[in-house]
């Protein structure tokens, strides 16, 4: 198996400022403007505002471009549906109650929303677990625009080359399994400017999977933009055709008693006809029909391949529908999430590990392997339900003794800290009781 030192002597000759032709490669680069492209789409640079003007009428007219970001509302519903609920930790009480404290501190549920969007809009993104200079620990994503990962035979992880550029200078940073060293190019030559030790190894890799790579992700957008360009193809032209065909062709049959042909400027002005002679305009007629149809085909397919729900978008109109009902419209978009979830939990499985071994070699926090072993990952799916039917299943459950009260805190819709709640629980427990005791003793007194 290929080591770092390995790689760097077999293919750079031991070059310390290897990484800069390594970031450099056709490779990486293309990679590179593959994401800087996706970026352009997503902030309304399509094909659509390349279509060429025309000529009418012995006139020349700008083409209408008519862009459609839809997008963004497919990536969000994706995202929002999967990681819209915060993602919980469950195991044993210990050791979940220290990894939620940092993942409250270190504001994770934001940053899970971000992972996601950003690894199904440009295919993949990294995360670097840190303790920062208050002692928190925290973690910071690295865009696959500037994140390039070096891999082995055996596409391990080896290395990691994080370049970018800011106010005309570049900077690198280089993380291996020991340090994160940081170069700059300030005065154009590359120099060191710092080295620290890498506490939790090399960055987390979120990629959604490729048919291509185990290692390297395919963006979202590429499997059914295609779809939108037409949308917007069809709407542009079908806008542009309806102006020209309905300005028409005046026809006159017979003959006109007077005047020299037809006003170039008819409102306001007449026409004198021999009888029997008639007058009208001649156009081709607009087939809306026929654009709605080949519009709806593409949309209804734009969905299917998105596997996003109809009625989502407003398209669907529903009432008085059951929670199965509701299960099996969004069969489709359950199934894409259920996909999304794979690599999703198994970033996140790998940030608890991260975040383990920092509160235990330097928050000084120790848990038995089997506290560990016990850690696990809950998704909860921003599915619509009805709130009376989910309370009654959880009283139902509750009083056959199949549901805890702390499981019923996390899975009602009117609560958001499960602890706190908790504790306000036991509170009024404590209050109830007291407030019981003090009742018999002024009875017994009045007795």
């Amino acid at each position: 198996m290929t080591t770092l030192e390995q790689y760097v002597k077999e293919k750079y000759d031991n070059d310390p400022y290897w990484f800069i032709e390594e970031s450099s490669s056709i490779y990486n680069q293309q990679k590179a403007k593959e994401v800087e492209d996706i970026k352009d789409y997503l902030e309304g640079d399509h094909i659509i505002k390349f279509r060429p003007d025309y000529e009418f009428g012995g006139k020349k007219y700008s083409a209408r471009k008519i862009i459609l970001n839809q997008a963004h509302g497919i990536v969000n519903f994706m995202t929002s549906f999967l990681v819209g609920n915060d993602v919980t930790i469950t195991g044993e009480e210990g050791i979940v109650k220290e990894l939620s404290r940092v993942q409250r501190k270190g504001k994770y549920s934001r940053l899970d929303y971000k992972i996601l969007e950003r690894a199904l809009k440009y295919g993949e993104v990294y995360e670097y677990v840190y303790i920062d200079v208050k002692g928190d620990i925290k973690s910071k994503l690295i865009d696959s625009s500037c994140g390039f990962p070096v891999y082995n035979e055996n596409n391990d992880m080896i290395a990691f080359i994080e370049s970018f550029v800011f106010d005309g200078i570049s900077y690198y940073n280089v993380y291996d399994e020991q340090f994160v060293t940081r170069y700059d190019n300030n005065g154009g030559e590359i120099r060191l400017i710092g080295r620290n030790i890498n506490l939790s190894g090399l960055p987390i890799l979120y990629s959604n999977p490729s048919e291509y790579s185990d290692v390297q992700g395919v963006s979202e957008l590429k499997r059914w933009t295609n779809l939108l360009d037409n949308q917007e193809d069809l709407l542009s032209k079908a806008f542009d055709g309806y102006y020209k065909h309905i300005t028409g062709i005046p026809v006159i049959t017979g003959q006109q008693l007077k005047g020299d042909g037809i006003p170039s400027n008819i409102v306001g002005a007449g026409l004198t006809l021999d009888d029997g002679s008639t007058f009208d305009f001649k156009s081709n007629s607009f087939d809306s029909q026929a654009f709605k149809t080949l519009y709806e085909s593409l949309e209804d397919t734009l969905y299917t391949v998105a596997q996003i729900p109809t009625i989502t978008q407003g398209t669907t109109n529903i009432s008085n529908v059951s929670t199965e009902a509701i299960r099996i419209l969004y069969s489709n978009a359950i199934m894409k999430a259920q996909k999304n979830q794979q690599f999703m939990q198994e970033g996140i499985e790998e940030r608890l590990t991260r975040i383990i071994k920092l509160l235990g070699e330097y928050k000084g926090k120790s848990f038995s392997e089997d506290q560990i072993d016990s850690i696990g990952v809950n998704f909860t799916l921003a599915l619509p339900s009805s709130d009376k039917e989910l309370i009654d299943n959880m009283k139902v459950l509750r009083e056959i003794g199949g549901l805890s009260i702390e499981t019923i805190i996390e899975k009602s819709p009117y609560s958001t800290d499960v602890q706190n709640e908790l504790k306000r629980i036991k509170s009024e427990g404590e209050t109830v009781v007291a407030d019981d005791k003090a009742n018999n003793g002024n009875e017994l007194e009045v007795v």
